[in-house]
């Protein structure tokens, strides 16, 4: 079984349903999602918020956030999914935001992101990552880590 499929088979069960703010994967997150049968009972939508302006008038992420931090940050991809979750009246939101290529800057290395969680009760959880390989490699390894985040969080272990 994979990931995805662990993700609409639980959160199915528990009458969740999910929604989804990627950046730099540009919807491949919620692409593996919705190739699992029976995913329209758990996931609601996503927004591809490659750009600043969406981060910030799509998913409601405060400019100043933005504007402190700089869009790969914890703190940004906290608001994008709590914005994913609001404005999409969903139980669990994920967001992700990074740089999937290489650069010349050591403190922002290709293959860093952030990546975020939220969910009911105040649930909330971001950490950073820096992923090795190709700008492809470094995309599927980010989805595939959001979607172990949302069975950590179903586990209890996040």
């Amino acid at each position: 079984m994979t990931a995805a499929e662990d993700v609409v088979r639980r959160m199915t069960e528990r009458g969740l349903r999910l929604a989804v703010a990627e950046s730099t994967t540009g919807g491949l997150t919620g692409h593996l999602v919705v190739a699992v049968p029976g995913a329209s009972r758990v996931f609601v939508g996503g927004v591809a918020a490659y750009g600043r302006k969406p981060k910030i008038d799509w998913l409601r992420v405060p400019e100043q956030t933005v504007a402190a931090y700089g869009s790969v940050h914890e703190e940004t991809v906290l608001a994008m999914a709590r914005g994913a979750r609001d404005a999409l009246e969903v139980d669990v939101a994920i967001a992700e935001s990074g740089i999937a290529s290489p650069t010349n800057n050591p403190d922002r290395p290709g293959g860093l992101y952030c990546l975020a969680i939220v969910g009911p009760a105040g649930y909330e959880h971001a950490e950073r990552q820096i992923f090795e390989g190709d700008r492809e490699a470094t995309m599927r390894a980010c989805a595939d880590r959001l979607l172990t985040m949302i069975l950590e969080y179903l586990d209890g272990t996040a």
